[in-house]
């Protein structure tokens, strides 16, 4: 499932969503996680009222199971949870790294109610994958 972070130093989830100059996108499974991408904003991202800054972000990350966030305005709250998005909130900045590693061990045992709906959000959202296909024939 794909994860964002809202993130201004590309390592911790440091950045209310409005305001994030980074998204930092990955794909996480129970077993491993990987980068897929950082997205950069830049322009005016101060708070001010406007709603237009947060389409290119809601646009970036409407394939994502959820989002981490250091702060969320509740219009862009309520414009992420509109999208299938489970937005968090972390209370301090956190590594990006040590998130994903916890995300993890919650997969591998039995997630919560809502990371199991965001869990079926991705699969119904994906293709069959076959890229594992081409590793058994390399090895």
């Amino acid at each position: 499932m794909k994860i964002a972070f809202s993130t201004q130093d590309k390592e911790r989830v440091d950045a209310h969503f409005g305001w994030a100059k980074n998204l930092a996108i990955y794909e996480v499974t129970p077993d491993s996680y990987t980068f897929i991408e950082n997205l950069e904003f830049g322009g005016k991202l101060e708070e001010d009222g406007d709603e237009d800054k947060l389409a290119p972000k809601l646009e970036a990350i409407k394939d994502c199971a959820i989002l981490y966030v250091a702060a969320i305005g509740g219009s862009a709250a309520a414009r992420v949870v509109a999208a299938k998005i489970h937005p968090i909130k972390v209370p301090q900045p956190e590594a990006i790294l040590d998130i994903l590693e916890k995300l993890q061990e919650v997969l591998k045992g039995t997630p919560p109610p809502w990371l199991r709906k965001a869990l079926m959000k991705d699969q119904a959202a994906t293709a069959p994958n076959f890229e594992d296909e081409d590793e058994v024939n390399h090895g």
